[in-house]
């Protein structure tokens, strides 16, 4: 789908690939709807947007409050005229320990905005989608969602179920106008830990640093490129790329190395 005219609506659209996904968009020439619980984060997307701003509605719904999802379609087709494409990419983190001391609570919320609050919106802006003469779904799984990561274990499945939902769903609407991407990012630099309300391991940060990290505004430039090309899925940086490759070649290997990377962060 081509970008420019279209209206497009991004969920976690205040802060990270969300924020620099609504930039790109509109610098593209697309009409941007931007969803976010933080409303002071969406006010600030809509200043970084300058002038393009009037192409650009911010709205501040919590994603996990269905019945506030299911009121947006038409505010949204009220301000723009029409929707024809979403990116759910809102997200969390869980807190960065073994299942074993995690709360329910934490896994609960993690599932909820992870998978729960992407199905809300998908379920809600399919209709209008399926009446547009060509339309986008845009779903943000991890390479946490095809590759286990100890101490991210629950972030990981809720975001393997991101992917095999959206490939489920690309299968159901092959036949219609709706296209339908699975996306896996690698390492992107985010603030993705201190929306989570999640504060990580001393070691974490430290080894960040040590990687070459994808910039927010990279990783939104292709997505959108996928996007332009009906790709089916797509990772985006280079180490989702290579795990992605190993796992599929060895995936006990690949989830060995994995785990021994991440082995000195969970004492």
């Amino acid at each position: 789908m081509q970008i420019q005219g279209k209206t497009i609506l991004v969920t976690g659209g205040g802060s990270g690939i969300g924020r620099a996904l609504v930039l790109n968009l509109l610098k593209r020439g697309a009409n941007v709807a931007a969803i976010d619980m933080h409303e002071t984060a969406l006010k600030e997307t809509q200043q970084l947007a300058g002038k393009l701003s009037k192409n650009l509605s911010v709205h501040s719904v919590n994603i996990t409050d269905h019945h506030a999802i299911a009121e947006l379609p038409q505010v949204l087709i009220n301000f723009h005229g029409s929707i024809d494409g979403i990116i759910n990419n809102a997200g969390i983190i869980q807190p960065f320990v073994k299942v074993n001391e995690l709360t329910m609570e934490s896994i609960k919320k993690v599932m909820d905005v992870n998978f729960y609050g992407m199905l809300y919106v998908t379920k809600t802006f399919l209709p209008e989608l399926l009446q547009r003469s060509e339309a986008h779904i845009v779903n943000i799984s991890s390479m946490g969602g095809f590759l286990p990561v100890p101490g991210q274990t629950v972030y990981g499945a809720s975001k393997a179920a991101v992917k095999l939902f959206t490939e489920g769903l690309h299968s159901e609407l092959r036949d219609s106008s709706v296209r339908v991407t699975v996306i896996f990012p690698g390492a992107v630099e985010t603030n993705i830990s201190q929306n989570s309300g999640i504060t990580m391991p001393v070691q974490s940060s430290n080894n960040a640093k040590k990687f070459n990290m994808l910039s927010a505004d990279k990783a939104a430039q292709k997505i959108i490129a996928a996007i332009e090309k009906n790709k089916y899925r797509a990772c985006i940086g280079t180490d989702s790329k290579l795990m992605d490759f190993l796992y599929r070649l060895a995936p006990e290997f690949a989830a060995g190395y994995i785990a021994k990377k991440m082995a000195s962060l969970l004492r």
